[in-house]
């Protein structure tokens, strides 16, 4: 079995999956249907081994923190790189690892191990104060 998310965008379906596809070192579009008008309908593109289909469902649909990625990063290199291409060019950066991506989706930029990191009343109020995560704020708290 698999499960394939389905991102509704209004007209950015190929844009946004470009996008994606430049952000993530291992990913691929895989192909795209065509609309009446002549551009892709729906884009398939794969994101460092999830499916994933844009769709260009006109303006009637938005997205909102309800639905959101998370990225579990290496090291504190790797959340840096992931943040700073995911604010790029109108994201929004939000509290506790949160951002929004220039076209809305919701994504947490997390450190790989953050449970055992948050074991402590310190750690979670450190936590709490930050918007990119801090691995050694995490860990000296």
């Amino acid at each position: 079995m698999s499960i394939t998310p389905f991102l509704w965008f209004d007209t950015q379906a190929e844009d946004a999956a470009k996008f994606y596809c430049s952000v993530f070192k291992n990913a691929k579009i895989k192909g795209s249907t065509p609309g009446p008008d002549g551009r892709p309908m729906t884009v398939e593109f794969e994101l460092d081994g999830q499916e994933f289909v844009a769709l260009n469902g006109g303006p009637s649909r938005k997205f909102n923190e309800a639905t959101s990625f998370v990225v579990t990063c290496r090291d504190q290199s790797e959340i840096d790189y992931y943040w700073t291409k995911l604010t790029d060019d109108g994201g929004e950066e939000s509290m506790c690892g949160w951002l929004k991506d220039k076209y809305g989706l919701s994504w947490q930029v997390v450190p790989k191990g953050l449970g055992d990191m948050l074991r402590s009343p310190a750690a979670i109020q450190a936590m709490m104060k930050m918007r990119k995560f801090d691995i050694a704020v995490l860990k000296a708290a």
